[in-house]
């Protein structure tokens, strides 16, 4: 059977179906460099436009009644770079990411990345510890209170979930400390570590420090834990009444493996969407928990740069969370493609 040369080759099923995978990551990775780049234009703009001066701020946190010469004035506003426009900030600015410097931070005069690279560690101990320990909680107590709805287990959860994440953060906080650091003495006042605990043992290191981080993290994960509760446990009530259920039932499959092979199975994917969203929230309640209870990380230093006008910490801190929170959206969102292909074009 001969072939015309001139007739067009048609593309396979395959690779039309290839060709708009690339497409689409394509389309994706367009997307999140869009954003990213505005979000670096944002993370320059707000700091300036708080009411305010950088230099006043830094003047106000010296002696009482001292006052400085023009020429020196000048002199720091030039050391920082705020002598300029605002467009040619802009671009010493964008020039100074692309060489990985974030700046020196006006108050202590150490490089921005220096501090963040000192305080972020226990922020992402912090929040990583919180989100992994509600994400199980969450799935856990929905499963079981979805499965047994209007139960008395069900209730109870319900009940005692919603009336603790009611409870104003700050308050529960505080209620925690005066009862187990102050009253009970069983945990720590504040900090992340005891002081000289350098010289510790490896085993007497992870206690100290997981003694430090119980309070803040019980607080953290309380509020997130509730969130995941609710959609896995509506995700659970959805499926009870769904036909491969009835089928597996009739069949005389156990209870056990239905409800966690099949039911908790299918509705885990809104979930997994839930989880990768709830870092914005973490990182937001992380700022109040860690005034709260004295805890080093980046939320603390980016509430005293705000305070102080610290413009160069304050652009390398949020810099660094909004980054952050969009490359894991954008990993969990092809993650879930992976997970449900029905997602995809």
């Amino acid at each position: 059977m001969s072939v015309s040369l001139s007739e067009p080759v048609r593309a396979t099923p395959t690779a039309r179906r290839r060709r708009a995978g690339w497409r689409r990551r394509g389309g994706a990775l367009a997307s999140y460099l869009i954003l990213v780049f505005a979000l670096v234009t944002l993370n320059f703009l707000l700091p300036r436009a708080m009411p305010g001066d950088p230099i006043d701020a830094l003047l106000a946190r010296g002696p009482a009644g001292f006052t400085m010469g023009e020429e020196s004035r000048a002199a720091l506003e030039e050391y920082y770079d705020l002598d300029g426009s605002l467009g040619s900030q802009y671009r010493s600015y964008l020039s100074g990411l692309a060489r990985g410097d974030l700046g020196r931070s006006i108050v202590t005069n150490a490089p921005v990345r220096q501090e963040i690279g000192r305080q972020l560690p226990w922020t992402i101990l912090l929040i990583g510890s919180s989100i992994l320990l509600s994400t199980v909680l969450g799935l856990v107590a929905g499963v079981h209170s979805g499965w047994r709805r209007d139960r008395p287990l069900d209730r109870a959860l319900m009940t005692a979930l919603l009336a603790v994440r009611e409870f104003p953060t700050f308050l529960l906080g505080s209620l925690l400390l005066f009862v187990f650091a102050v009253k009970l003495d069983w945990l720590p006042l504040f900090g992340a570590q005891t002081p000289f605990s350098d010289t510790y043992s490896l085993l007497g290191k992870v206690l100290d420090i997981g003694s430090h981080l119980l309070l803040p993290l019980l607080v953290l994960t309380v509020g997130l834990a509730v969130g995941n509760y609710l959609v896995m446990r509506a995700g659970m009530v959805n499926e009870l009444g769904s036909d491969y259920l009835l089928l597996g039932r009739a069949k005389g499959l156990r209870p056990r493996r239905l409800k966690y092979r099949y039911a908790a199975r299918n509705a885990l994917l809104p979930v997994m969407s839930l989880t990768a969203l709830q870092l914005g929230f973490a990182v937001t309640g992380d700022v109040l928990i860690e005034r709260v209870f004295s805890y080093p990380g980046l939320g603390g230093l980016l509430f005293d740069s705000i305070g102080a006008r610290d413009y160069p910490t304050i652009q390398g801190g949020f810099l660094v969370v909004s980054v952050g929170v969009v490359s894991v959206n954008a990993l969990a969102d092809a993650f879930y493609r992976r997970l449900d292909p029905r997602t995809s074009p």
